[in-house]
């Protein structure tokens, strides 16, 4: 039967290759950290990492390592089943009551991943007489979570609040029941921060409920790492928080839904993924509950994050590169073609910087970039570094 089929799909990745798509995975031999060891797929050896979402540079924290040690002892490896069978433990929620605190929520729902989280809210609260109005440029999990609604399906272009508002008149002219804004907090390819203050003004004239996926925010945006939320001063005019543990927050994996105490009970009882997937690792919810402990001291390392960026966006503007303003941790710095975006990123890696291409499908055609991401496990040289790198693979490609 493959055989049929075989030909087809070789001739798609080679298209995928010719066209310079191809996303090679390049192996790592160490622990996530600012610094760490290629081994294959690459210039081998120790490299300074700038691609990892590793914000607070928690994922190989003393502590949080610790934790995840003595959480295997306490509670084991996995919990081979779903939540509502035999697969909710203690420190399920621990975890959950922790993010609604920290989050400003009334309850949390954990998933095993954010993608998932964002795939079980849209079906279980929307039916076809209700209407979903979403950024242009949101997220694919929430592309694909609004996918699986009966709802109507509303697009605004990125940020746009006179668009937004055309988009809610329409949704209220057709009759839509629930109407609910989705946006994410901050968008991941570009690094810019939604105006949640303005969309939750208009969601409030056009009574509809606003939904935030915070992933590249929580633990580092706003005064006291609690996100888009907190940053605009909006925490108790946001009905739904999604987000990831696997960024920020240690870096593991897993996700949450933060809302409404309404909302929460009722994708327990009708979220497929929350459903339908085995329990988040034990190790996981443990650790989890120690960055958040870590957070409410974590300020020198939110100054530190600010200050790399600070440095890293100016620096890269001086030497005549054209990077996306903003002030976020996602620094992306702008090629335009596909081919160049890899090799450059080749180059760097080369010269011991471990950075990568995006282009299309991730980003528009036309619109490749390198995406470099901050860390407040970076030292002053280690950023210093990888402009010098940037300069030097630049002067590369050109000659």
């Amino acid at each position: 039967m493959f055989d049929s089929v075989r030909d087809d799909i070789r001739a798609t990745l080679e298209e995928i290759e010719q066209a310079g798509l191809h996303k090679p995975e390049r192996v790592i031999g160490t622990p996530q950290s600012a610094t760490v060891e290629v081994t294959a797929g690459g210039r081998p050896g120790e490299v300074l990492n700038f691609c990892a979402n590793n914000y607070l540079g928690l994922a190989d924290h003393p502590d949080v390592v610790a934790a995840a040690h003595a959480a295997l002892d306490r509670w084991g490896y996995g919990m081979a089943s779903v939540r509502f069978i035999c697969g909710t433990q203690e420190v399920h929620k621990e975890l959950e009551a922790r993010l609604s605190s920290f989050l400003g929520q009334e309850d949390t729902i954990l998933y095993s991943s954010c993608f998932d989280a964002n795939g079980g809210v849209f079906e279980t609260l929307l039916g076809a007489e209700d209407a979903v109005i979403s950024d242009a440029l949101n997220h694919a999990s929430i592309i694909d979570g609004i996918r699986l609604s009966k709802a109507r399906r509303f697009r605004y272009a990125n940020r746009d609040m006179a668009d937004l508002e055309r988009q809610l008149k329409e949704a209220v002219e057709g009759g839509a029941r629930r109407k609910l804004i989705v946006t994410d907090g901050v968008f991941s390819m570009d690094g810019y921060v939604a105006p949640l203050d303005e969309i939750c003004d208009l969601a409030e004239r056009y009574d509809a409920m606003v939904m935030v996926d915070d992933s590249h925010a929580v633990g580092f945006v706003g005064p006291g790492g609690r996100g888009t939320p907190e940053l605009h001063g909006v925490m108790d005019r946001v009905d739904i928080i999604t987000g990831t543990l696997g960024k920020a927050l240690g870096g593991a994996s897993g996700g949450y839904v933060a809302a409404r105490a309404e909302i929460v009970a009722l994708l327990r009882q009708r979220s497929r993924p929350y459903l339908f997937s085995n329990t988040l690792a034990p190790v996981i919810a443990a650790a989890s509950l120690k960055v958040l402990d870590l957070l409410e001291s974590a300020g020198d390392l939110r100054d530190r994050l600010r200050a790399n960026t600070a440095l890293f966006r100016s620096r890269m503007t001086e030497k005549g590169f054209d990077v996306l303003p903003g002030d976020h941790a996602i620094a992306p710095v702008m090629i335009g073609d596909a081919a160049v975006a890899g090799r450059m990123a080749e180059l760097l890696l080369e010269r011991g910087v471990y950075v990568i291409g995006f282009s299309y499908p991730v980003v528009p055609q036309g619109r490749a970039r390198i995406r470099v991401q901050l860390s407040a496990a970076h030292s002053t040289e280690d950023v210093n570094r990888a402009v010098d790198a940037f300069v030097a693979a630049r002067a590369a490609l050109a000659g």
